[in-house]
């Protein structure tokens, strides 16, 4: 390896990946495994299948529903128990109730609002402060790493969901927008102990609609593309590139910061 690139490599490190079994997060455990770090995938169901054999020495699989609020103290003190406290935390997820689909502005009720800020900025929140605090205590040097997304900093543009089967989203935006702040706290409060905490605020990427088993309505992504100066959506790999720089040592004296990754959605 060029010493200009060791930086990036993740030798001896022990990555947990909430999520790593989603759209997203499929990607991410796969290059983190590649770049040699050891990973912990958290996940509802196991994606094995789609790891190298060679490897899947390095990869293991641990049941997780971040929903369950009420066990989520438990249940990641049984992880940590497990495996030992990582390096690295990712949260990739993307909990939401059944009613996700009726987050819009003319749909949403207040007990949907509440339910989804629980089981998913909560969730973010409280589980990304519980491993920093863990990491603190036997003093790991770490990063975590949030995903997030431009609507946690801009709205949502209301001209992209026209004549398309997709409407906006209430409370993503309020989810997404309090993640976006508490990451910005939590640098402040532990990166002096040496744990760096960033979020990555993407825009749009392709795959299936949360809350609908399809993919992406075709007018929809040829508005979002038509606004986008690189002219499309992002591929799921251009995320979880970012993901592994923030993971790595190259981003050594980077923190509380959102790393914006949306084709140049944000810069017009």
């Amino acid at each position: 390896m060029r010493k200009n690139f060791i930086k990036f490599g993740l030798q001896k490190k022990k990555a947990f990946v909430i999520g790593g079994s989603g759209l997203l997060g499929k990607e991410i455990v796969k290059l983190l495994l590649e770049n040699s770090a050891m990973v912990i995938n958290l996940d509802l169901i196991d994606k094995k299948s789609l790891i190298k054999k060679k490897n899947l020495k390095n990869y293991f699989f641990q049941k997780l529903n971040v929903a369950d609020i009420e066990n989520l103290d438990k249940n990641l003190e049984s992880i940590i128990k497990k495996f030992g406290c990582p390096n690295i935390f990712i949260n990739t997820s993307y909990p939401t109730n059944s009613n996700w689909k009726l987050s819009s502005f003319k749909k949403n009720k207040i007990l949907n609002l509440r339910k989804n800020v629980d089981i998913h900025q909560n969730s973010y929140c409280w589980s990304a402060h519980m491993i920093c605090q863990k990491m603190k205590e036997k003093r790991i040097l770490g990063s975590v790493i949030l995903l997030n997304s431009i609507y946690g900093f801009l709205g949502q543009n209301m001209s992209i969901y026209k004549n398309t089967t997709i409407e906006e989203n209430m409370n993503y935006s309020i989810i997404k927008g309090g993640i976006l702040n508490f990451s910005r706290q939590l640098a402040s409060f532990y990166s002096p102990s040496g744990i760096r905490i960033n979020s990555i605020c993407s825009g749009g990427v392709m795959g299936h609609v949360k809350g609908f088993n399809k993919v992406q309505d075709k007018k929809f992504v040829k508005n979002y593309s038509q606004n986008c100066p690189i002219g499309r959506l992002a591929k799921p790999s251009e995320i979880a590139y970012s993901v592994l720089f923030l993971a790595s040592e190259a981003s050594s004296y980077i923190t509380g910061t959102s790393l914006i990754v949306d084709g140049g959605w944000s810069a017009i």
